[in-house]
C-alpha cells in the first residue's frame, strides 16, 4: 500500500510584501518531486502586498445602502464591491463572485490578523501566483493555494482551492466502471478541493500560525479540469439571481 504523509512547515516567519515564499518553504523543508505544497491564501496576499486601508475606500450609493441594511462599515462593503464581478446575494450577507471566479462571502476579504482599520484582499490572480511559486522551486512539486469558506446546505467552513499549478483540478472518472461493471457517466472528483480540505485540518485556524502544509505520496493527475463552474452551467447561481 502506498504511504501518504502530511507535514507542516514549521517556524515560518511573518510574511511581508516581496517575500519569496518558494525560498521560505525550501529553507525549512526538504522537498521531493511530486510533493503537493498547500499554502494559505493569506500569506500569498501578504507577500503580494494586498493590504488595504479602509480610509482609502469611498462608498458608492449601492455600498451605503447595503451597509445600512447589513449594519456594516460602508467602506468595507465598497471594498467587497470593488473586488467582485458579480453580487449574488446582498442580504443577510454579501455573496459575491470574485474577479477570478471564486464564489464566497465578502469576496474573501479578511479582517483578522491585520492592523485596525485595515483589510487583506485575496490574491489578485491565485492561479498565476501558484504558477510563479512553482516555477521557483528546485523540485517538481504541485502547488495549491487554499482558503476557507462555507458550503451551501452545511454548517461550518472547509478548505477549498482557489489556485493551483502542477496538478489537475479534477480527476475524471467518466468512462470508468464501478463494482457492478456499470459505466460512470457523471463523476468528476474535485482533487484540489479535497487536498485543500485535508490541508486545513493540519493548518488550523486563528492563531495557529502554520500556513504551509506538504503532502507526500499522493497520486494525482498533472492536468485537467476546472473547479469554477461556467456561469451558463451553474443552475444554483441562475436561481439565486432569478430570485433577486
Amino acid at each position: 500500500m502506498d504511504t501518504i504523509s502530511g507535514h507542516l512547515v514549521r517556524e515560518m516567519p511573518l510574511v511581508k510584501e516581496g517575500d519569496d515564499l518558494a525560498s521560505m518553504v525550501e529553507d525549512r523543508f526538504t522537498l521531493q518531486d511530486d510533493d503537493v505544497i498547500c499554502i494559505a491564501s493569506t500569506i500569498i496576499s501578504k507577500s503580494e502586498g494586498r493590504f488595504r486601508r479602509l480610509e482609502d475606500y469611498f462608498p458608492c450609493a449601492q455600498a451605503l445602502s447595503l451597509a445600512q441594511r447589513l449594519n456594516k462599515d460602508p467602506r468595507f462593503v465598497q471594498a467587497v464591491i470593488e473586488e467582485s464581478k458579480d453580487l449574488l446575494v446582498g442580504y443577510p450577507f454579501l455573496l459575491t463572485v470574485t474577479k477570478f471566479g471564486h464564489i464566497g462571502v465578502n469576496a474573501g476579504i479578511d479582517k483578522s490578523n491585520v492592523e485596525k482599520d485595515h483589510i487583506l484582499l485575496l490574491p489578485q490572480d491565485p492561479q498565476f501566483s501558484a504558477e510563479q511559486i512553482r516555477s521557483r522551486l528546485s523540485k517538481d512539486c504541485a502547488i495549491i493555494i487554499t482558503d476557507t469558506c462555507g458550503r451551501p446546505f452545511r454548517c461550518g467552513i472547509a478548505g477549498v482551492a482557489i489556485g493551483w499549478a502542477g496538478i489537475g483540478a479534477l480527476r475524471d472518472w467518466r468512462g470508468e466502471y464501478d463494482l457492478h461493471d456499470q459505466v460512470l457517466e457523471i463523476t468528476q472528483e474535485a482533487i484540489v478541493d479535497e487536498i485543500a480540505a485535508m490541508a486545513n485540518l493540519l493548518l488550523g485556524e486563528g492563531s495557529d500560525g502554520t500556513p504551509v502544509a506538504i503532502f507526500r505520496g499522493l497520486k494525482y493527475p498533472r492536468s485537467g479540469g476546472e473547479i469554477f463552474r461556467p456561469k451558463d452551467m451553474d443552475v444554483i447561481r441562475s436561481r439565486i439571481k432569478g430570485n433577486e
